[in-house]
């Protein structure tokens, strides 16, 4: 809806997100806004201005006829109006349109304008794809650092430290360049010793990574903590949290990730790495004024943002495009695709670019299958897909339980000390099990490995019968015992994993959830898939393999199921699925393993949703009170507008302001001694007919501004928010015009309208509040977090928990 009561260029917004707005000599010292429907109190309180000036002649002066800076604007911890930050967008595009009828020079600004969204994003892109293969090469050097060091440069990890080696494939990972610590203090590395040393240096530096990302988070960036996408997702609803996508918060989350990884710690890089793309959106918007001064173009710019860091967190980039759309974006127009889709192809373009893994892939798990399926094995694939639901049902109600005591104990006060507990209890319990001693990709990786001739992993020691080998592929073959061993050390590493997670997630380091996630469902699914394997060796005359196994033949592929069952967990946690399956097939490149991930991803699914309705990022919405109307749950109760809708019937009237017949002081008074973000305005208070809404942060900066800046306004001139203002005598002193800041078409529901039209609005319109009226006089307002109380209210559960803290 365009709306006519607002003024073109008179909104503008804040010139960085994370520093609070500055009006030159204006005073700020109002208490914070909430979104609570205006109701009279006690107008005792004194005013808060000391405006003077003397009586001039009664001649009107609307001072904001030129843009005023400030006004328009949000104040910290609140939420957009999507419908008059569009309406901005709508006027100044028209108002380019027209201009570029009349010179080459407009048309010129006309084609720069269309063309600046798609710069901003080849610059996010490339910024995000830059800074996630920094993050991928640090991380891979510092994790190996805990292990030993590259005598040809410090600056090597294992990996490349042994590429110019002259040893064996066996024991490449064995060259003379590369020398544990005990190697290198005691001189060799065998013993009881050497194992103590070695044990004892990856502890320490395990610790002082984490000691280090902790202190740099709670001293820099607290913001940077966490994964961020139950934040982002917040923002993306128009929440403002200023300082989220700051400068500082990039700088230190993208620091502070690669020690967090380091560390060993259970926690992935991925979920980290949207909001450090996020970050790099928000940062670059600032660049186009177009996006710098409108909140809802810049959420457009930060979903594509989104999906450029799941592209090169995952190397997929339409799985990026997808996991935008249905996990995190709130408002995804057909043209934020477009660009999604270009921001992440140039940010995985980059990262192939860089090369991290110097393996020519975007990440250090990627692996293609080359055996097909068969029917039957869609059974143990259902089952990864019901034990997938079945975790990430156990793994949220343990770790919301777990962050709910950090919040309300003594604990929360510590995050330091359970930092350095967490990461001493990990590097102890891991560094025995070569499995959990890896870095969770590395692991990954060896799990989704299909085993070929030259694969010397304990995983792939098979007895082998080289008779019946055909190529590459190599037939399903009796477990050695090396085979045996490692089933052992998995099964005893899903449980570490399992429980240690739980604690991880959620601590004042950068910690994302998608790796282990995947870890636990790729570690089950390897299990299963080796169990099933030799049981078609061993019964190959059973009815179910008789048809399609025959001896000899490569029937059962265990990374596959590894990989169906990294699905099912992460689908569990998340409750993704189209996105899921698609950044699943992008990382394995085989079309013919869609069918088992999408059945995998859907039983996870169902099986969790069956336990709990919510994924863990809108838990951990839920649990930090963030005002976010999730728009896939539907409200179904039978109430209406009046009944939720302030003041009751036992509050005061509502609080409003006339139309013409206040005066600055009158405005003033109500302004102090309420907090309140915006107030209605009516005809008189005794018909108390619409007239519009004005927000508090409008009213306090611009008759700050006209005090200061212009003759004759004083305590007692009259303030109009009409066109023409009602005749004065000749002594009185001037009038101020505030009808360019006055919203003439705000939302209006009547007193009985249904309460699930009413959240359909919010949710659809993006609203901030819902005035209700009846046979068009006033009756109340609703706001967002009426809204969000009343469906608290609904589900039995405590509407206070909804309130941001």
């Amino acid at each position: 809806m365009d709306q006519k009561g607002f003024r073109r260029g008179s909104f503008q917004s804040a010139t960085s997100d994370e520093d609070m707005l500055e009006i030159a000599g204006a005073s700020m010292e109002f208490s914070m806004a909430d979104d609570d429907p205006p109701l009279d109190r006690e107008m005792g309180g004194f005013s808060l201005y000391n405006g003077g000036g003397m009586n001039g002649t009664s001649t009107m002066m609307d001072f904001l006829e030129e843009p005023l800076p400030g006004v328009g604007t949000y104040e910290d911890f609140n939420t957009i109006d999507w419908v008059r930050e569009k309406s901005r967008d709508r006027d100044r595009h028209r108002e380019i349109t027209n201009r570029s009828k009349e010179s080459t020079w407009a048309l010129l600004h006309s084609v720069s304008d269309a063309f600046s969204g798609w710069l901003l994003m080849l610059l996010i892109g490339l910024l995000a794809g830059s800074l996630a293969g920094l993050i991928d090469i640090s991380a891979h050097w510092m994790t190996d650092l805990k292990e030993g060091v590259c005598l040809a440069g410090f600056w090597f990890n294992h990996e490349h430290c042994c590429w110019k080696s002259n040893t064996t494939f066996t024991d490449r990972d064995k060259c003379p360049e590369w020398k544990s610590w005990s190697q290198l203090i005691l001189g060799h590395g065998e013993g009881a010793f050497a194992y103590i040393l070695n044990y004892f240096m990856y502890v320490i530096w395990a610790l002082m990574f984490s000691l280090l990302a902790v202190l740099l988070v709670k001293g820099f960036a607290p913001y940077a903590c966490g994964s961020g996408i139950p934040e982002i997702k917040t923002i993306l609803s128009g929440f403002i949290i200023r300082g989220y996508l700051g400068k500082w918060t990039l700088v230190i989350k993208t620091i502070t990730l690669v020690l967090a990884v380091s560390s060993g710690l259970s926690l992935g890089k991925e979920g980290p790495l949207v909001h450090v793309a996020c970050c790099c959106g928000n940062i670059l918007c600032h660049l186009f004024t177009k996006y710098r001064k409108n909140e809802a173009k810049r959420r457009e710019v930060l979903s594509a943002a989104a999906a450029a860091g799941v592209s090169v967190a995952f190397g997929a980039p339409i799985g990026g495009v997808l996991f935008s759309l249905e996990e995190v974006s709130y408002y995804f127009p057909l043209k934020t695709l477009w660009r999604s889709f270009f921001a992440a192809l140039v940010a995985a373009f980059t990262l192939r670019s860089i090369n991290p893994f110097g393996n020519s892939r975007l990440v250090l798990f990627y692996v293609e299958f080359h055996m097909p399926w068969h029917l039957l094995e869609l059974v143990p694939f259902i089952l990864l897909g019901i034990f997938g639901g079945l975790w990430g049902a156990f793994f949220i109600r343990s770790n919301i339980a777990w962050c709910r005591r950090r919040k309300t104990t003594r604990l929360g006060k510590y995050p330091v000390l359970e930092v350095i507990v967490v990461t001493a209890i990990t590097a102890i319990l891991a560094f025995p099990n070569e499995y959990t001693r890896m870095s969770t990709s590395e692991l990954i990786s060896e799990l989704f490995n299909d085993c070929g001739i030259l694969d010397s992993s304990k995983l792939c020691e098979y007895v082998n019968d080289f008779n019946s080998t055909k190529g590459d592929d190599l037939p399903d073959r009796a477990a050695g015992p090396g085979v045996y061993t490692a089933m052992w050390q998995l099964a005893l590493a899903l449980i570490m994993k399992i429980f240690i997670t739980i604690f991880t997630f959620g601590m004042k380091v950068p910690s994302g959830l998608f790796i282990p996630s995947m870890a636990v469902g790729a570690i089950a699914g390897r299990l299963l898939g080796v169990a099933v394997e030799q049981l078609a060796f061993y019964h190959h005359d059973w009815a179910i393999f008789s048809g399609w196994c025959s001896p000899g033949a490569d029937c059962i592929t265990p990374g596959l199921y590894a990989m169906v069952g990294a699905a099912a967990c992460l689908g569990g946690v998340t409750r993704m699925t189209v996105s899921l399956v698609v950044i699943m097939f992008e990382l394995t490149g085989g079309l013919e393993y869609i069918v088992p991930l999408m059945a995998a991803a859907m039983t996870s699914k169902w099986v969790a949703d069956a336990i709990g309705r919510e994924g863990i990022y809108d838990a951990h919405i839920r649990l930090n009170g963030y005002p976010f109307l999730e728009a896939k749950e539907e409200f179904s109760h039978k109430t209406r507008a009046m009944d939720v809708m302030r003041p009751r019937k036992s509050d005061p009237p509502l609080t409003v302001i006339t139309q013409d017949t206040m005066t600055v002081e009158d405005v003033e008074t109500i302004v102090t001694s309420t907090t309140y973000s915006g107030y209605p305005v009516v005809v008189s208070r005794t018909s108390q007919r619409l007239v519009g809404f004005v927000l508090r942060r409008d009213l306090i900066i611009s008759i700050e501004n006209a005090r200061k800046k212009q003759d004759g306004i004083v305590s007692t001139s009259i303030i109009c928010f009409t066109d023409y203002c009602p005749p004065l005598p000749p002594s009185s002193p001037s009038v101020l015009k505030l009808r360019s800041i006055l919203d003439l078409s705000p939302f209006t529901v009547t007193d009985e309208t249904p309460m699930e039209i009413v959240v359909d609005i919010f949710r659809k319109l993006g609203l901030r509040q819902c005035l209700v009226t009846h046979n068009g006089k006033l009756l109340g307002i609703i706001t967002k977090k009426d809204v969000l109380k009343h469906i608290a209210q609904m589900a039995n559960q405590d509407p206070d928990s909804i309130l941001f803290n």
